[in-house]
């Protein structure tokens, strides 16, 4: 766990649409490319700030939630540690979206301290804070005292970073125990996401770290597509990727810095399949609108379909020589029509041995590429559990059952990883949705 983004997302409506990213003249069509990214930066310590940015703003209240308050202070400390943790650098540009998305934090976090409180015996100690520091500081090859010390010169109070650790910790804890039960994935939506998975493992992959600007947060589609060209422009200028997704984005993959993993080929909207076709791996796209909000797309790598689809088929079939009569050929295709929906997986071959004329097999599990070229789209396209319509090859008319589908080789989904992948995305869904109703339920009040 590191210093994330909180479930809020980011409010940039007062961000204007200056950018260091080369603009296109009227007419023509911006490449989807921005520029390419160092990969190395993202597992690099941050360089220490010169000086503390001088934020203008009152020292006294500006914000209860419930009863408790958010003051100047706090809100200056929250948005130099936002600024430390995404080494974005603070422009006139991006100042008020950095507020923001600093006061959604500590409101967010008002609120966690407010639930939490009602569950006495869920503490979390100096301990679990000290271990979770040394965690951080050991990814930037520091020490626990370096790395506050670190924090420190940018102006940041040490017990800041602790309070905030100490909520995220009791939070992650309270979510994990409340929704744990409710998050568990039954065995058909594991084997549902398995058949998923094999399905698409052959098309081209594309490994994507995303940031996902939603517009109902920020003020407007125009607000989002501004606030994401800034961001951009920070990113291409060198800060990392991973962070600045942690702090910004509204996507789920926020927590895991922006990682949504491998994408198949045709599986997300047009706009950014477009995007994902272009991009070359290391490069960060421009800000590319779809509805609802702006996503930023950064290629980490790109590779082609697995090689071998393996395919379990059983067969019916009227033998027939090839030059039989089209009168014969038809007989036999409207005997198969005839008890095509009758027939499954489990009684094909039961079905075949009953009646004379017909013939039964199990084809067993073959990579496709090995199979008769008639028997190739049946095996490629059909759903699993379904028979196809009749086939005719040399030997006769046919109807196949698609009665399994895998990967081969080491790309195969793993069906312990694909359950523990569900059950994390299911539990962060819950978490988003409590957070969520203790906003709608809470008394927010802005003071002048």
């Amino acid at each position: 766990m590191r210093l994330q983004r909180y479930l809020t997302g980011v409010a940039m409506a007062a961000l204007v649409a200056g950018s260091a990213v080369a603009q296109t003249a009227p007419g023509q069509q911006a490449p989807t490319a921005a520029g390419t990214l160092n990969p190395a930066a993202e597992g690099a310590p941050a360089a220490a700030p010169a000086a503390a940015p001088q934020f203008q703003m009152t020292d006294g209240i500006l914000v209860t939630v419930n009863d408790s308050v958010i003051t100047g202070f706090d809100l200056r400390q929250r948005m130099l540690l936002l600024i430390a943790m995404t080494q974005v650098q603070p422009t006139n540009e991006n100042l008020p979206a950095i507020q923001q998305q600093a006061l959604n934090a500590l409101i967010d976090e008002r609120l966690q301290i407010q639930e939490l409180a009602k569950y006495p015996d869920l503490v979390v100690n100096d301990e679990e804070v000290d271990r979770e520091i040394a965690s951080m500081s050991q990814e930037v090859g520091a020490t626990p005292e370096a790395y506050l010390q670190y924090l420190a010169q940018g102006g940041i109070r040490p017990q800041t970073v602790r309070e905030q650790l100490r909520t995220q910790i009791g939070w992650s804890q309270l979510v994990g125990g409340r929704f744990q039960g409710r998050a568990r994935v039954s065995r058909s939506a594991v084997e549902a996401a398995v058949r998923q998975a094999n399905e698409a493992a052959t098309k081209k992959q594309y490994l994507v770290g995303e940031i996902y600007i939603e517009a109902a947060r920020v003020g407007g589609q125009q607000a989002a597509m501004n606030g994401a060209t800034q961001l951009v422009a920070q990113m291409v200028q060198g800060a990392p990727f991973q962070n600045v997704a942690q702090q910004f984005s509204s996507a789920p993959s926020a927590t895991r810095g922006g990682d949504a993993g491998w994408i198949a080929e045709g599986t997300v909207q047009p706009a950014l399949q477009q995007a994902l076709d272009q991009l070359a791996p290391g490069q960060l796209s421009r800000p590319i609108p779809v509805e609802g909000g702006v996503y930023i797309i950064y290629m980490r790598d790109k590779r082609d379909g697995a090689s071998a689809s393996l395919v379990s088929m059983k067969q019916v079939m009227v033998e027939l020589p090839e030059t039989a009569s089209e009168a014969d050929v038809a007989a036999a295709t409207q005997r198969l029509e005839g008890i095509r929906g009758q027939l499954t997986c489990d009684n094909i071959l039961g079905r075949a041995r009953s009646e004379q004329g017909l013939l039964g097999a199990d084809l067993g599990e073959a990579d496709v590429q090995n199979l008769a070229p008639q028997f190739q789209q049946v095996a490629r396209s059909s759903e699993i559990g379904t028979i196809s319509s009749p086939v005719r090859t040399p030997l006769g008319v046919h109807l196949l059952a698609v009665c399994g589908r895998r990967v081969g080789g080491t790309e195969a989904p793993d069906a312990r990883v694909v359950e523990n992948q569900l059950f994390r995305q299911t539990l962060a869904t819950l978490g988003r949705r409590y957070m969520r109703d203790l906003r709608e339920d809470a008394l927010i009040e802005y003071k002048n």
